[in-house]
Order: structure tokens, then sequence, then C-alpha cells
């Protein structure tokens, strides 16, 4: 499978990940979000440029939910953040959609939250 982003054609998995993270662009993020039927906002970009930090900086590290809670909450000075603030952004799974538009590769931990 592939996604065509600015006429070049790039290869994702059949989940819709990219194959290869150095692929990505905010140009293939609003591609995969357009695909995904989302509008990306500052908070869409907060939360998918926290993702690439944990995974490009931190060894490889996929957020799971809870933690995403605790860093947007943090990120954005806001105590009322939770799970479901997070769904609203990304209906998919914050961690998973969230992940795939960000240019991760697809996550193999199991749970949600």
């Amino acid at each position: 499978m592939s996604i065509s982003v600015d006429g070049a054609e790039i290869p994702t998995t059949d989940t819709g990940f990219l194959e290869n993270i150095e692929d990505w662009s905010t140009a293939v993020a609003e591609v995969i979000a357009d695909e995904e039927k989302l509008e990306l906002s500052e908070r869409h970009w907060d939360l998918i440029n926290h993702l690439r930090d944990e995974y490009i900086n931190n060894g490889g590290n996929q957020p799971n939910t809870r933690n995403l809670v605790k860093a947007m909450s943090k990120a954005w000075g806001d105590r009322s953040v939770n799970a479901k603030t997070l769904y609203d952004l990304f209906p998919g799974d914050p961690s998973k959609q969230g992940g795939r538009i960000a240019g991760l590769p697809e996550s193999r931990r199991k749970g949600g939250y």
C-alpha cells in the first residue's frame, strides 16, 4: 500500500503506518489525517509532535493514553485533560491513530489505557 503526497508515492503497511519513519513530513501527516477525516488543530499537532519526540529522542518510546494525558495536561496547562479529551482529538485511539499520523511504526503494545 502507499499514499500519494505531492506526487510521490510513500509506502505504508496494510494498516496505514509508514514503512519508513524518514518518509514523514507535515504534508504526509496532513494526507493521512485527511484520509482519516481529521482536521488537524494546534492540539493535534502538540500530541503528534510529542509522540515523535518520545519515539525519536527516547529510545523508541510510544506512550500509552495514560501517559499522553499526563503529557498533554502539562503541555496545555490544563488539569482537566483526560482520556476523553484525547479521544475527541483522535477517535481511533490517541496513541495508535496519533502515532500513524506522526509517522511512527505500529505499536505492538497491548492494552489501550
